[in-house]
Formats: C-alpha cells, sequence, structure tokens
C-alpha cells in the first residue's frame, strides 16, 4: 500500500446535491488501526461522508484517499480495501446466506475455495452456520445485522466502515455487537464508525470527529471532545435524536 500509517484521508471534501450543499470543505484523517467514530444529528452528512469514502457518490470538490490511492482514479486499488456495513438490509431475496456471501467474495476477485473458506468462517464467527442454507428474509433483525458485518468482511478489507450499525438494536444486541467490533479492532482493523448515540462512541472509539449541518465542527482524542461545553447544542442534539 502506498502510505501505511493513513488509512483514510479526506481533504477539502465538498459535495452538492443541486444547490444544497451537504458536506462544506471537510478534512480529516484516520490512521491505520484506529477506531474512529464519526458523530453528528441525522442529516448532518455522515452517511454522505461515507458513500464518497466508499465510490458510492461523487463529490465536486476535495480529495479522498484510501491508504494514499484516489477513491475516484485509483478505485480498482482503493475499494478492495475497504468493507461496508451500511444501514439497509439489502440482500438479494434469492441466495441462501453461503451463497449470497461467496457471490459477494467474487466481486473482489477471490478464488471461490477461498470465498467458501471464508464464508465458513464468518457465519461460524457470528454464529449464522446454522442458517447458512436459509434465504435472509427468515432470519431475525439481529441475525440481518450480523449478516450485514459477515458481508463487509467477506473479502478481509484492511478497513471496516459502519454506517449506524446498531440502529434499531435491542441492548443486548447491541451490546454483542460492540463486543465484535472491540475484537476486530484488536485484530487490527482500522474502524470508522458513524453513529448518533453518544454512549456507543465513548464506549468504543479511540478519536471523535463532529460533524453538523455538513460541517466539522470537532476533532480529536474522544475525551477532549466529549468534555467540550462548546458543543453543547450539538450534542443535546445527538441525544434527542436517538
Amino acid at each position: 500500500m502506498r502510505n501505511s500509517e493513513v488509512a483514510i484521508s479526506i481533504q477539502n471534501l465538498s459535495k452538492y446535491y443541486g444547490k444544497f450543499q451537504a458536506l462544506k470543505e471537510i478534512s480529516f484523517d484516520i490512521m491505520r488501526g484506529s477506531f474512529f467514530g464519526f458523530l453528528g444529528p441525522n442529516g448532518a452528512g455522515k452517511t454522505t461522508t461515507i458513500n464518497t469514502v466508499t465510490g458510492l457518490s461523487n463529490y465536486q470538490e476535495g480529495k479522498v484517499r484510501i491508504f494514499g490511492y484516489d477513491v475516484t482514479s485509483e478505485y480498482v486499488r482503493s475499494r478492495p480495501l475497504v468493507g461496508l456495513c451500511a444501514q439497509e438490509f439489502n440482500f438479494d431475496p434469492f441466495l441462501p446466506l453461503h451463497r449470497m456471501l461467496t457471490y459477494q467474495a467474487g466481486y473482489f476477485g477471490l478464488p471461490q475455495k477461498l470465498a467458501e473458506k471464508r464464508a465458513d468462517e464468518l457465519l461460524d464467527r457470528f454464529q449464522l452456520t446454522e442458517k447458512r442454507n436459509m434465504k435472509y428474509r427468515t432470519l431475525s433483525g439481529g441475525m440481518k445485522k450480523r449478516l450485514l458485518l459477515c458481508r463487509a468482511l467477506i473479502h478481509d478489507p484492511e478497513i471496516l466502515i459502519l454506517d449506524e450499525p446498531t440502529a434499531g438494536c435491542d441492548l443486548e444486541l447491541r451490546y454483542h455487537i460492540w463486543d465484535y467490533l472491540r475484537q476486530l479492532n484488536k485484530e487490527g482493523k482500522t474502524i470508522f464508525l458513524t453513529t448518533h448515540y453518544m454512549e456507543e462512541a465513548e464506549r468504543l472509539c479511540e478519536r471523535i470527529g463532529i460533524i453538523h449541518e455538513g460541517h466539522i465542527v470537532k476533532i480529536g482524542d474522544k475525551k477532549d471532545v466529549l468534555k467540550d461545553q462548546t458543543l453543547e447544542d450539538v450534542f443535546l442534539e445527538l441525544t434527542n435524536g436517538k
């Protein structure tokens, strides 16, 4: 990889939807192996930022790089380095879980035997082995959340990006997902987590960035950000958005 220290570099990024500016020259870096939390109320720009990093959305100004690779001009290099766990359950409704995961691995060039092995390992890790030949519509909500993580990890990416992964989860499932994420981070995965749950960011993340109305209003070590009293209005909006 071109740059082994900076996992994600976002510089002066601006994104427009027509005349509406969703992102306003935001800049920050996420270091390799770190656990970064990206907080903001609904509509602040969290998902838009993720979409630009993962290539799901274009942007008008700025630069986004994954380990030094430009996500637009060098997407063949950058995209396999990232696994995305989105909010929606956008699975193929006709495929059983194991086959769905092996097909997903094929998009990243994994040979069939390796893809099947990875699918077996992930289904076992996330306690879905007994469901391997079932279709996703038969799963509970919690199982679908775990399947999202399996799919994001099937090609063993360096970076895991999670867009509000515990939204709508009950407390028990939320704690289980937190345990999974802590372990993945210990194993060396760089994790970029968006959330509007203050407790989630406080328990999991080392560094936190706060985005509000398309602006980065604060970024730094967790303790420094959470004790900043100038962010009281944003924190209140986050709390009310749970």
